[in-house]
């Protein structure tokens, strides 16, 4: 993937003049094809995989609409980070998704093929019996008496058609053996679309599914809030711990999500230790379902540390948002992000944060 800072930083560096001429000259350029590239790569995404690209394709467009020449390097570094996380997630969802649908595929003409197979033996024996009974009708016409000739015609009759009902019954139970794999097939690619839809660590589902649950309902009427939720100081437990021991914070923190959580409501995880949820109902009924929540989620923690077990202090931040007429899924989760982030102003403030206990 290109580098919008590294194209930005190759400006000569033997005076501030011709940097900033050189700035003028590229830049807006740059930005216009940097754009184009993130439009051309969410098409891409749509073509490799139509089950997944939308979601990608919808985060890629956001970010090429955000991109300006007025961009501090702090916001193209985030931009970046951004892409590179969209398109590994997608990247990974998608894998795991062919990867699925290949062994659903390959085991599903393998039955076919069985099926097709045992419809042959079948019509091939059914074939040889009433090769047999042609055989006989054809016998009848050399016979002089007339009471044979009614008896074997009866009696062939009787058995064609029992070769007739047989071969139905043995089509109509093939077709239904068939129909009920297919059907269980069909279920389970559904299920591993499910599965690559979700996160991978917490099993929550992924920004890119839950950004397209946010821009379907913004289409409707019904009340909408968004709670963001970041975990305070969680990067301290990785340093002081490992990367495992927060792994494993982050697994148990989005289990005690979900059991806090509604039937109905949408939860998933946003980024590192970023989480979202969205409730359908008004704000009113959105902070007491958010105040639950934080006494729910916030406490102490068991994991394991490099040492064995132990126990970990952890709180969070939420900040809530309830949707405005009009308002762009942006403007909304950037109301969300903000309330969050004043939450941990002020929980810093008063010395929260994740801590191991004594």
């Amino acid at each position: 993937m290109i580098s919008l800072k590294k194209y930005l930083d190759s400006a000569p560096a033997d005076s501030t003049v011709h940097r900033q001429q050189h700035e003028i000259d590229i830049l807006p350029g740059t930005i216009a094809a940097y754009g184009s590239a993130l439009l051309e790569m969410g098409s891409c995404g749509m073509d490799a995989c139509p089950a997944l690209g939308e979601g990608l394709k919808q985060g890629l467009s956001r970010l090429g609409e955000d991109l300006s020449i007025d961009m501090s390097i702090e916001e193209v570094d985030a931009t970046e980070r951004s892409v590179r996380e969209q398109l590994q997630s997608w990247g990974m969802s998608t894998a795991r998704l062919n990867q699925q649908k290949t062994r659903e595929v390959k085991e599903l003409l393998i039955v076919m093929a069985r099926t097709a197979e045992s419809v042959g033996e079948r019509d091939q024996r059914c074939a040889g019996q009433m090769n047999a009974v042609t055989t006989r009708l054809e016998r009848i016409a050399s016979l002089d008496d007339l009471t044979e000739v009614r008896a074997s015609i009866e009696e062939s009759a009787a058995e064609l058609k029992s070769q007739i009902e047989r071969m139905t019954a043995e089509g109509k139970a093939a077709i239904e053996e068939l129909r009920v794999e297919v059907s269980g097939y069909q279920a389970r690619l559904e299920e591993a679309e499910h599965i690559a839809s979700c996160d991978g660590l917490t099993g929550l589902r992924s920004r890119l599914w839950v950004e397209n649950q946010i821009e379907h309902r913004i289409g409707g009427k019904a009340p909408l809030c968004v709670a963001m939720i970041d975990i305070d100081d969680f990067k301290k437990v990785n340093d002081s711990h490992g990367h495992l021991t927060g792994d494993e914070l982050l697994k148990q923190f989005a289990t005690e999500i979900k059991s806090a959580c509604r039937s109905a409501d949408v939860i998933g995880r946003w980024g590192g230790d970023e989480f979202i949820i969205l409730l359908d109902c008004g704000l009113s009924e959105a902070n007491a379902q958010i105040d639950r929540l934080r006494k729910w989620v916030c406490g102490n923690y068991k994991v394991a540390g490099k040492s064995g077990p132990m126990n970990l202090r952890v709180n969070a931040s939420i900040g809530l948002a309830e949707y405005m007429p009009a308002e762009t899924m942006k403007e909304l989760l950037s109301r969300a992000d903000a309330a969050m982030y004043e939450r941990k102003a002020d929980s810093r403030g008063n010395g929260g944060g994740s801590r191991r206990l004594a």
